[in-house]
Parts: structure tokens; C-alpha cells; sequence
């Protein structure tokens, strides 16, 4: 036998949903319903649901329950309609565009964007573990402390960055499809010394050339040559060819043509953020906090890991990643306008007292999909946060002054122990929480203009 609210949650869309409800009451026997179009009823489907006795069409629509039943069901029935807090309906509302933003990210290219980010993923905690290492190996090298310890803690903070070609190697066989230590394998030549006696192109190879873009392509043609072959081997013979036409077939293109492409497409990304920040470095920081909550509801930021792990294994930091988490500033600030200009509706001051914390150590999502996203315009002016912020950064570096970090993953007050640059430590960390504050204070002075109080609720 179904419960109240079983019975309850099972009438309510067959007599419309909730807003073709326009009154409830109930008698002894009978829940008396007030309908808009009654057209929209299906009848057949309430009398066979189990706990409806009869169904009565007069001035009001009239489901008969039975004495007892009645009281607990139109209880049950009043309270799914309700009205939701205002928190509720933003959660509600943030879940119905994270829905949207998965249907949207469902095209190839977007599903390409995420399989090559699934390859990166898993190396961050390695990368946060060694940039903070490496960090504080350049502190006490600038100190003068500790100088016995200094080269061993160098050593380990280096290492993972000298190998990663072998990690992302394993990793891109693993995602697509391949034996992973293949993938390796494969990778591997990327940064083995002896590359240094091959010649291609005229030029002898240099270990690491093409760094994780050479290893990403290398292991993925790998992969598809280990694929091409598991279908035409003989089973016999499998583990003996597999293995070693996927090794040498992908290692002969890697050394002809992959790590002299990769190499020039590598140094290319490493010319163009610099030549960005040194010439335009103020328009290009405003453009990039600006755009990068966008980006992410649109799944394109995704396409930015490698170009940051390049810069990583380039230059020892990337200059983006400080700029981009500058639209976590603004989040943050806009987030704050809500609270301050709406004082009255607890429910949503609830949600963005839970949430700010994460948004500050630079987890936006909640702050995103529970408050500036469905509010519609405290977004925007979100973005007008970052790019304020990311304007600061990077008029910076057109003086010179480059901020970077040495891992990715972290943002907002848990970027600081990753942050490194080409100045001393402290004016580094001070360029960046000069960032933050100014798309805090701008993301939430322009919310709170365009924000209008709690009395009028159309924000969209």
C-alpha cells in the first residue's frame, strides 16, 4: 500500500502539476482541487492509482480518498506546492544549467577537450607536491639556509618534471584505450639522453624536445598502432609482435617527426604568452579573467592543462594560471554584494555563507551553479571582477614583473604557497593578492549596483 506522500507525489502530475493548481482543500472523504485547465487531468491514470476510490468532475475536481486518508494525502499535497525558498529555487536552477552544460559539452571536439584533460588530471597532486617543494627549495636557496639539505630536496622536487613525459605517456594510453606501460614505453623516448645522437631534420635531437605535447602525441599513436594490431595478429603471436611493432613503429615517427613538430609547437606557446604579457599584458589579463567563468560553463577551459603543464616544463611556472584565477575573485565578490544587498532572504545568505569558503581557496562551482549563475546578472559582474583582476596582474608583467604558478589545480588563497616568478618572493605574493583584492572589490561594488534589493526579485 502506497504512504501519504507516496500517493501525494503520484496525483500531482496527473492532474497537471503544480501550476495547474490554483486551490486544494479537502472534506471528509474527498480532496477538492481547484484546476486551471482541467483538460490536462488524466482521469484513466487517477482512477487506477492505487488509494483513489472514485474521481468526482463538479466545481471543484474531486478526488475521492476515504475518511483518514484524505487528511494526511491533501497535507502531503499542499506542501509539494509550497512555494520554494529562493535558495532552493537557485539550486534548483544551477542543477537544471550544470544539466545544460553537459548536454552542451556533448559534441566531439568538446569530448576530445575532456579525454586529453582526463590525461592531465591525474598528475596534479604530483605537480602540487613538487612546486611547493620547489618552491621552498628557491627560498632557502635564497636564503642561504640549510645548503646540505638544498640539492637533496632539489632533486626531488625535479624529478617528477623531468620524467612527466613518461607519466603522461602512461597516462594518454590508459584513457584511449591502450596498455598504459606501452604508452610509457613510447613516451619515454622523449626525454631518454641518447635522442641526442639522432638527427632529424638536419638537426640533432635535444632530450625533452617536445616535452608533453610530444609525449601526448607519441603515446596516442601508440596506442592506435597497439589497437590497429590486436585486431590482425595472430593470438599466438600476439604478446611477442603487439608489443614490439607498437614500440617501434610509434618510436621511429616520434624521432622523425614528433619531437621536431612538437618542439616547435611547444616553444611556440612559450614565445606566445610571453610576447602576450610583455606587450599586452593588461588588455590580455582583462580579456582572460574576463572570459574564463565562460569558458569554464562552456567545458573550453579544459583546453588549457597542457598549454599550462608546457609552460610548467618550459619555464618552471605558468604565467596564466594567476590571471585566470582572477574570475574566482570576482566570484567572490559578487557573491558578497548578494549577501549584503539581499539581508532579508536568509535561505540564499545561507547557501553563500556554505559556499564562500570553497570559493575563496578558489573552488567556484558552488558559488557559480548555487548563486551568480542563476541570478543571472551577479555573474556577469562576476566576470567584470576577474577581468579588474586580471587587468592588474598583467599590467604588471608589461613592467616586467611576472607573476606564475608551479602547479595547477589550486587557485584563490591556496595559490599562494605554488606562486613563483622572475622577482623576490614577496613582491610576487603581493602582485597577486593585489589581484585578488581588486577583483574582490570590483566584482562586488559592480553587483551590488546592478543587484536590485531583496523586495524586487527580478535579477534575470
Amino acid at each position: 500500500m502506497q504512504t501519504s506522500n507516496e500517493t501525494a507525489v503520484a496525483l500531482l502530475p496527473l492532474v497537471g502539476g503544480p501550476a495547474n493548481v490554483t486551490s486544494v482543500a479537502h472534506c471528509v472523504t474527498r480532496l477538492r482541487l481547484g484546476l486551471a485547465d482541467r483538460s490536462l487531468v488524466d482521469e484513466p491514470a487517477l482512477r487506477a492509482l492505487p488509494g483513489v476510490l472514485g474521481v468526482v468532475d463538479d466545481d471543484t475536481y474531486q478526488i475521492v480518498l476515504g475518511p483518514g486518508a484524505v487528511t494526511e494525502v491533501a497535507a502531503r499535497f499542499e506542501a509539494l506546492l509550497a512555494p520554494r525558498t529562493r535558495a532552493e529555487e537557485l539550486a534548483s536552477l544551477g542543477a537544471d544549467l550544470r544539466e545544460w552544460r553537459r548536454r552542451r559539452n556533448a559534441t566531439p571536439a568538446k569530448a576530445a577537450l575532456r579525454r586529453i584533460a582526463n590525461v592531465f588530471v591525474p598528475l596534479i597532486p604530483a605537480l602540487i607536491g613538487c612546486g611547493i617543494l620547489a618552491g621552498l627549495v628557491g627560498l632557502l636557496t635564497n636564503a642561504g639556509w640549510l645548503p646540505g639539505l638544498t640539492p637533496a630536496l632539489a632533486a626531488i622536487a625535479s624529478a617528477f618534471m623531468a620524467l612527466i613525459a613518461v607519466f603522461v605517456g602512461y597516462q594518454t594510453a590508459k584513457e584511449f584505450g591502450g596498455t598504459p606501460v606501452l604508452g610509457g614505453a613510447v613516451a619515454a623516448v622523449v626525454v631518454y639522453p641518447g635522442v641526442a645522437k639522432v638527427t632529424a631534420f638536419g638537426v640533432h635531437l635535444a632530450p625533452g624536445q617536445g616535452g608533453v605535447l610530444g609525449a601526448l602525441a607519441a603515446a596516442l599513436l601508440g596506442t592506435y598502432v597497439e589497437r590497429w594490431c590486436r585486431g590482425r595478429v595472430p593470438g599466438a603471436l600476439d604478446v611477442l609482435l603487439t608489443p614490439t611493432v607498437t614500440v617501434l613503429t610509434a618510436g621511429l615517427v616520434t624521432l622523425y617527426g614528433l619531437m621536431y613538430a612538437a618542439g616547435v609547437v611547444s616553444a611556440a606557446i612559450g614565445t606566445a604568452a610571453d610576447w602576450l604579457l610583455t606587450t599586452t599584458g593588461a588588455f590580455a589579463g582583462l580579456v582572460l579573467g574576463g572570459l574564463f567563468l565562460p569558458l569554464v560553463m562552456l567545458g573550453l577551459h579544459q583546453a588549457l592543462i597542457p598549454i599550462h603543464t608546457t609552460l610548467i616544463e618550459q619555464q618552471g611556472y605558468t604565467v596564466l594560471l594567476p590571471i585566470l584565477a582572477m574570475a574566482g575573485a570576482g566570484q567572490v565578490g559578487a557573491a558578497l554584494a548578494v549577501y549584503v544587498r539581499l539581508r532579508h532572504d536568509t535561505s540564499l545568505r545561507t547557501t553563500i555563507r556554505s559556499a564562500l569558503p570553497a570559493g575563496l581557496l578558489g573552488v567556484g562551482e558552488p558559488l557559480i551553479y548555487g548563486v551568480s549563475l542563476p541570478l543571472g546578472r551577479p555573474f556577469l559582474t562576476a566576470c567584470v571582477g576577474g577581468a579588474a583582476g586580471g587587468g592588474f596582474v598583467g599590467f604588471f608583467a608589461m613592467l616586467g614583473d611576472r607573476v606564475g604558478a608551479t602547479a595547477i589545480g589550486p587557485s584563490g588563497w591556496a595559490l599562494f604557497p605554488l606562486l613563483a616568478g622572475n622577482r623576490s618572493p614577496a613582491l610576487t605574493a603581493a602582485i597577486y593578492a593585489g589581484g585578488l583584492l581588486t577583483g574582490y572589490t570590483v566584482g562586488f561594488l559592480a553587483t551590488y549596483v546592478a543587484v536590485r534589493p531583496a523586495a524586487d526579485r527580478r535579477f534575470l
